[in-house]
């Protein structure tokens, strides 16, 4: 019934969808397994993609060939550039999706991609040739013979939902969960543990009094995500969200719910995520704050349905009922389901090498949560970032692995293997120590080329990287070579409360100043409008960010220089670390552990010392 396939991937999640389409778009054939296809690219918690550092990876990902960023500008109702009050390093795109077109679009984006099969069915267990996987075993008693397969279980492995008292098994509200994978694989010698996540109710929006909260419009300017030219919603075409406030009277409301909590009654064992609490945490952990800030976000342009951000929690559903109702806007709201908390296993991601390819498995890659993660975002970067490698290991070509210098795809699979996490992990810009480098706006100039040698970005993505490149170039050349007299600036420096110029002076030098932008520049100054009118605005930004931050760039990139070198020595394989006696014990069973490749990753090993590296540095040295 079955060929056998290159690669086949579990589970058609954030990381599943990406992990199948990087591997069919470089030439392997993939089955795409999941438990049911009505919920490919579902999005099972909030219907946005992006924010802060999230952004970011969305923007690589689609930098890389990666289909992320283009089903989220497809299915896009509001669009907001976060923190653009700070520097273009913090700058972070956000978009609200409408969930049901985001899924829909993934669907049709994977069916239209040649290599791909679709196949609905549960995968129980694995099947292995001594230390090699060659397939899987489904629930409907197929086995499916495969080169590679690609583990993305999201939140099913053992699933347990939990509201109040009640809890029963489930990967997702009325999806089942899946068992016999984690039991295979302890037997196989693979540690694992729980991590618990959660999501909060939604509402009848027709139920809610808008006029008691805050409006939350999108930005005048749609950016979005992709670097192809997408057609997207017009600014007056969005939908806005809203902001409302708990206060004391919801929080002893809630209270009154804590001997029902699964949290606080010990039924959950799973540690949740610290930068995403449930309202119940918020209220126990910061009980001097007598309101938390709430988010009431649509669901999409054909329903009614309302995602209640900030809200998340497993009370049981007449308390949480009862609250909601104390929030204002909410007095009258209606319950389409309630909130929960889910339980599921995970496997520590020190048991994996930098290819995202298991250490006790070859041909076994895992992606998304089930590597500790949380988000969308990281997981969908990890499943590109698998399919790719998959489809390496199986033609015996090198591993592809983006640095930390590269992006923060490579800060967070860094992060994974070098520190493990006992919490589920999220990306943020102060995890980024090269953050000035790794910014939203130039993805496609960091990453496009190797992916493009890859084979896996666009001959049209390459082209269009090449001309930006070549019309920044152009622009920075003409500002330089600009020379602006006092009285051309007059009207550009008063508008922008700027002191006056005495002397003539370059176009660059001036557009250092803070208060001055290069579209000001061309708005109010005829001479430059004349040399930079044949530039689009996204070339504009480009050159001006590079002018305005040259000096911290070079920084970064002479840090990055230092950084590499050791990045450069290379450890062996069945390097022999007990016969380092000057080593610390600790240094000595993290190194055994997790093998680290160079000596750049060992020095980023939790619990290891300046000192156990440069004991490590002089021996290799010899």
């Amino acid at each position: 019934m079955f060929q056998e396939y290159d690669i086949i991937v579990v589970g058609a999640g954030h990381a599943g969808c990406e992990a199948a389409a990087s591997a069919a778009n470089l030439g392997s054939k993939v089955l795409l397994i999941t438990m049911n296809l009505q919920t490919i690219a579902q999005m099972s918690c909030n219907p946005a993609m992006g924010g802060i550092a999230k952004g970011q990876i969305v923007r690589e990902i689609d930098a890389m060939g990666g289909y992320s960023g283009i089903v989220t500008d497809k299915s896009m109702i509001q669009f907001r550039m976060l923190n653009r009050s700070k520097g273009p390093a913090m700058w972070s795109p956000r978009v609200q999706s409408d969930r049901m077109l985001f899924a829909a679009t993934w669907r049709e984006m994977l069916e239209n991609t040649p290599n791909v099969d679709f196949y609905q069915d549960t995968v129980q267990k694995l099947s292995f040739d001594n230390d090699r996987v060659t397939g899987v075993l489904t629930g409907l008693g197929h086995e499916i013979k495969a080169k590679a397969v690609v583990l993305t279980n999201g939140t099913f492995l053992n699933g347990v939902i939990h509201i109040g008292e009640k809890n029963f098994g489930g990967g997702r509200m009325a999806e089942k969960s899946s068992t016999g994978i984690t039991e295979q694989l302890v037997s196989l010698g693979f540690e694992t543990d729980r991590l618990k996540t959660g999501t909060p109710p939604r509402i009848d929006g027709r139920s809610l009094n808008y006029s008691k909260m805050e409006e939350q419009r999108g930005d005048d300017e749609i950016v979005g995500f992709s670097y192809l030219e997408i057609e997207k919603i017009k600014p007056e075409q969005q939908k806005s969200c809203w902001i409302t406030y708990t206060n004391e009277k919801v929080h002893d409301l809630l209270k009154t719910g804590f001997e029902q909590s699964p949290m606080y009654q010990g039924r959950i064992k799973g540690t949740g995520p610290r930068y995403c609490p449930s309202i119940e945490d918020k209220i126990n952990r910061f009980a001097e704050r007598d309101r938390h800030q709430l988010f009431v976000e649509p669901e999409g342009n054909n329903t009614v349905e309302i995602y209640v951000n900030g809200f998340s929690t497993s009370l049981p559903e007449s308390v949480q009922n009862q609250a909601l109702r104390m929030v204002p806007g909410f007095e009258n709201c209606k319950m389409f389901r309630p909130g929960y908390a889910i339980e599921y296993d995970f496997f520590p991601p020190t048991q994996l090498k930098f290819s995202l390819e298991t250490k006790i498995i070859n041909n076994l890659f895992f992606a998304g949560q089930i590597n500790g993660t949380t988000g969308y975002e990281e997981a969908a970067c990890q499943g590109l970032m698998a399919g790719i490698n998959a489809h390496h290991k199986i033609r015996s070509l090198e591993p592809v692995i983006l640095k930390r210098s590269e992006a923060y795809i490579g800060v967070l699979i860094d992060d994974l293997i070098n520190k493990g996490t006992d919490e589920p992990y999220r990306m943020f810009t102060s995890r980024a120590e090269f953050r000035t480098l790794l910014r939203q706006d130039n993805a496609d100039l960091r990453l496009t080329e190797k992916s493009f040698r890859l084979g896996l970005a666009s001959q049209e993505r390459m082209d269009k990287v090449e001309r930006k490149k070549e019309n920044v170039e152009t622009i920075k050349r003409e500002l330089a070579g600009l020379t602006l007299d006092p009285e051309e600036t007059a009207v550009l420096l008063e508008s922008a409360q700027s002191s006056t110029l005495l002397n003539k002076q370059k176009a660059t030098q001036l557009l250092l100043r803070p208060m001055i932008g290069l579209k000001d520049m061309i708005n109010q100054v005829p001479k430059v409008k004349d040399r930079l009118s044949g530039f689009n605005s996204e070339t504009l930004e480009q050159a001006e960010i590079q002018i305005k931050y040259d000096t911290y760039i070079e920084k970064e990139k002479e840090l990055v220089s230092k950084m590499s070198k050791l990045e450069d020595l290379i450890i062996p394989d069945n390097f022999n670390y007990d016969k380092l006696v000057s080593l610390s014990n600790e240094a000595r069973q993290k190194f055994t552990k997790i093998k680290p490749r160079t000596l750049g990753q060992a020095s980023r090993i939790s619990g290891v010392n300046p000192s156990d590296v440069q004991i490590l540095m002089v021996f290799m040295g010899r």
